[in-house]
């Protein structure tokens, strides 16, 4: 009779970063994480953060987990718990970093279950990390996190205008902007994305990052050709303006529906194709009073989507069929 081996336990040594791959923000958290842990880095959107989160609990080797920028919906919210108290048991070490809006009883579970909640809704997610981690950090950093609060419109809260004081305004917007107008145009390439995120680890600045200002212009010459599709397509509901946008991101035309509109709310969205749903950009203007991300959660969610962000910008995803019901309910509530 031949004894079986005894099966060897697998070390866990691995670092990740699971983080947000649509803007700024996601970006340069994933890339000071790097600078302070090191690690393997995995971008992902909201949709995509569930299928994501599986494949890393079955990753044996994991000992370390970051998820940033990553808000949760009442969708995937339990699911989220759940999947998080698996890697628990395994004794995997997890910090949740955000800055989205984020319900009390999800809150009381994670910190049952001993995950590092760095939470506030005040701060984007990357001064967050910067704040929690600067001594691990190049002084380098504090700029990264300077141009994530202006991609994210929060530089003028406490720590976020604190750091931006630090630097020359126009020199920030500008490599603000040079990342952010690279991050969009690249979201089809998630090679190129993951290198962003090396390259502004290693202290470099948007600028410096090879054809980052050529690429840039190309994205801005496609939002000038924005601005005359958007007068001739959007349409008017009493409480908002709203356009499909069919050639570039919704996140990109939405401010101009917004603005064009003159509505304290605008909303934009886009198909995509292969998974049969819509992608959906809200914005408020400074008038605006109501928590838009408050309202979108729960009303995505009750037509089979998810969605969710902060009380001026925030996004969804509805399933194609739905997007009319969505705009006339969204338009109903926010009166």
């Amino acid at each position: 009779m031949v004894s079986k081996k005894p099966k060897v336990k697998t070390q866990r040594t691995k670092v990740v970063c699971l983080s947000h791959k649509e803007d700024a923000d996601g970006i340069s958290s994933a890339a000071l994480i790097r600078e302070a842990f090191g690690g393997d880095t995995i971008l992902e959107d909201y949709p995509g953060l569930m299928d994501a989160l599986e494949k890393i609990k079955n990753d044996e080797k994991i000992k370390q987990l970051f998820i940033c920028d990553l808000g949760l919906s009442n969708k995937n919210q339990d699911e989220f718990v759940q999947v998080l108290s698996e890697l628990r048991k395994n004794k995997v070490s997890i910090t949740y970093i955000d800055h989205h809006d984020l319900d009390a009883k999800i809150i009381k579970q994670l910190e049952k279950l001993k995950v590092k909640l760095i939470h506030d809704i005040n701060e984007c997610t990357t001064v967050q990390v910067y704040n929690a981690y600067k001594s691990k950090l190049s002084e380098h950093a504090s700029f990264v996190a300077a141009c994530a609060a202006i991609t994210d419109y929060m530089e003028d809260r406490p720590l976020g205008a604190k750091l931006l004081q630090i630097y020359d305004r126009q020199f920030a917007l500008i490599n603000a902007t040079v990342l952010t107008f690279n991050i969009v145009g690249h979201q089809k390439d998630p090679d190129y994305l993951l290198y962003l995120v090396e390259e502004i680890s290693e202290s470099k600045y948007p600028h410096e990052i090879p054809n980052t200002f050529e690429f840039a212009q190309i994205q801005v010459e496609k939002l000038a050709s924005m601005v005359g599709k958007v007068k001739k397509s959007m349409k008017m509901m009493k409480n908002l303006a709203y356009m499909e946008v069919l050639d570039a991101g919704a996140s990109g035309a939405v401010n101009f529906v917004l603005g064009l509109s003159g509505k304290d709310v605008g909303v934009a969205y886009k198909e995509r194709v292969d998974h049969g749903i819509y992608a959906v950009s809200v914005r408020g203007s400074k008038a605006c009073k109501i928590h838009l991300g408050r309202i979108v959660n729960p009303l995505a969610t009750k037509l089979g989507g998810s969605g969710g962000g902060h009380d001026r910008a925030c996004g969804a995803v509805i399933p194609k069929p739905k997007i009319k019901q969505f705009l006339k309910e969204f338009n109903a509530t926010i009166s």
